[in-house]
C-alpha cells in the first residue's frame, strides 16, 4: 500500500483511476485493486495501523485463515461498494478490509467458543469498537458502504470457517 500510494504521489494520482466505480462493469475487476490504493498519505496513515494490528491478530490463527479473511472481506465490500456507492464515484482504500478484519476478531469466538478468541473479542472492542459507528452514512467523502462490506464480509468469513454444522451422526452398522 505504501509503495502504491508513492508510485500514486509521483505520478500526480494516476493510480485513483482504478477505484471501484459504482455499477460500471468494466470496473468490477478493480474491486481487487482499490483495497490497496488511497487518497493521499493520510487516508492511507490512517488505515495502516488497524489494518497491521488486526491483521496481526488473525494471521496468528493461520496464514490461510488470513488470506480467507482477506478475500472475502475484499470481495463483499468491493461488491457492495460497486452496488451501492453515489454513481460516478471512486472509492479506494483499505478500510473496507480492516472493518472485515475487525468484525471477523468480534464474531469468531462466538463460532469457536474458544474463551481465547471471545477475550481477543472484548479486548478488540475495546480498542476499535468506536469505529463500527461507520457502517452508518454518518461523513460526506467517507464510504460508508465499504465500510458496511467489509463488516459483512468479515462475519460471513468467521461464519464459513468457523460455524459449526449439525452434521447427521453416522451409526456404524453392526453385524
Amino acid at each position: 500500500m505504501w509503495v502504491l500510494e508513492g508510485i500514486d504521489q509521483l505520478t500526480r494520482n494516476s493510480l485513483d483511476q482504478f477505484g471501484i466505480e459504482p455499477r460500471d462493469v468494466n470496473d468490477l475487476g478493480d474491486i481487487f485493486l482499490a483495497p490497496w490504493l488511497h487518497f493521499g498519505w493520510a487516508h492511507l496513515i490512517s488505515n495502516s495501523v488497524p489494518f497491521l494490528v488486526l491483521g496481526i491478530l488473525i494471521y496468528l490463527s493461520g496464514a490461510a485463515r488470513w488470506l480467507v479473511t482477506l478475500v472475502v472481506t475484499i470481495m463483499v465490500s468491493g461488491i457492495t461498494v460497486w452496488l451501492l456507492a453515489p454513481p460516478s464515484s471512486i472509492t479506494v482504500g483499505a478500510s473496507g478490509i480492516v472493518f472485515g478484519f475487525l468484525t471477523y476478531l468480534l464474531v469468531r469466538g462466538f463460532f469457536t467458543k474458544k474463551l481465547g478468541q471471545i477475550g481477543i473479542a472484548v479486548l478488540v472492542m475495546i480498542v476499535y469498537g468506536g469505529v463500527l459507528w461507520g457502517v452508518l452514512p454518518t461523513q460526506s467523502g467517507v464510504s460508508w458502504q465499504a465500510h458496511l462490506g467489509g463488516a459483512v464480509g468479515g462475519v460471513l468469513a468467521a461464519w464459513l470457517m468457523h460455524a459449526r454444522r449439525d452434521r447427521p451422526s453416522r451409526r456404524r452398522a453392526q453385524y
